[in-house]
């Protein structure tokens, strides 16, 4: 964290588009005069999953991170939960806030989303598929599921809280009925549909984005790096998140080569400079509010609780006290 930062800046919108909602999580530390990012994560999951990424890119832009219908306490909205379809509600954002060439940054299955945006707006110049899926050798339910569990055991009891909140959230009805389109979507065949220069980022234990898959993608997309990241796994861009933001900016800025790989010790979020048992209840009493609140579609609770935890994370997180 700079020695000059400042506790970010929290604000919670609601967007309607017909029968679809999009909550926005608008995250901006003051400093920032860059390009914007908008971050869309991965089936069943909520931007809660980007808590540390983005106050470290709001540095250098203001980042938008995205609850897409049906996800983080978001009513779903009757429609077919397609990459398609949530691109159609990606697209909504970036024209109402009227961002010009942002650096989108997808997830997991956010990654199709993705992809699909790119497919349609030749104008982005840059993007970030972290952990992409899903590789079409494994494309079933059984062999994806195994591959979840391999990644999983290499997670933080943090994570497993945060993904258990999350699909709580998401309810398992939508979330099976958002996986077969994730299972059938085929991005090998869509990457090269796109303009922009991509970055792709996987963890070292990311069993449901393997090797195999990231080279494909790269020999189909138009322009593209690809990088590393030893010790992590699936969720990489939480548990990872220094690093994701270093190597995104770098790729943002056309300053990152081609091929690489991280160490962890370069990449994942330290311990924080000021931990106590103070710090630890108010973190787990801001999410635990943001969860109450999502739950109950209250979405004024929802930007307190944000709001307060990003306080926490600076308070805990800033040098010299």
């Amino acid at each position: 964290m700079p020695e000059d930062s400042r506790p970010a800046d929290v604000d919670v919108d609601t967007l309607r588009r017909g029968p679809s909602q999009t909550r926005v999580t608008r995250v901006s530390t003051g400093s920032g005069t860059g390009r914007p990012f908008v971050l869309i994560a991965g089936i069943g999951v909520a931007s809660t999953y980007f808590e540390f990424l983005a106050p470290l890119l709001a540095e250098k832009g203001e980042v938008y991170a995205l609850d897409l219908p049906g996800f983080g306490g978001v009513p779903a909205s009757g429609e077919s939960p397609t990459a398609a379809y949530f691109a159609d509600q990606v697209e909504g954002v970036l024209d109402h806030y009227g961002l010009e060439n942002p650096v989108l940054i997808g997830h997991s299955m956010g990654t199709q989303v993705v992809t699909e945006v790119l497919a349609r707006r030749p104008d982005l110049s840059h993007a970030v598929l972290v952990s992409p899926v899903v590789d079409e050798a494994e494309s079933t339910a059984i062999i994806q599921g195994v591959r979840f569990v391999q990644s999983t055991v290499r997670e933080s009891l943090h994570i497993a809280l945060l993904a258990v909140s999350a699909y709580l959230l998401c309810g398992f009805l939508y979330f099976f009925e958002a996986l077969p389109h994730m299972l059938r979507y085929r991005i090998s065949d869509r990457i090269g549909e796109g303009r922009a220069t991509l970055l792709l980022i996987r963890g070292e234990f990311d069993r449901p984005s393997p090797r195999r898959l990231h080279s494909r993608l790269v020999a189909r997309a138009h322009r593209a790096r690809r990088w590393e990241i030893e010790g992590a796994a699936h969720c990489v861009v939480n548990s990872h998140a220094v690093g994701v933001a270093r190597l995104a900016l770098r790729h943002a800025d056309d300053e990152l080569p081609p091929k690489g790989r991280m160490p962890a010790a370069e990449a994942a979020v330290p311990p924080a400079t000021h931990s106590d048992l103070r710090m630890v209840l108010g973190a787990m009493l801001s999410r635990l509010a943001e969860w109450i609140s999502a739950a109950r579609h209250d979405e004024d609770g929802v930007e307190r609780a944000k709001a307060r935890h990003a306080r926490v994370l600076w308070d805990a997180y800033r040098p010299g006290r």
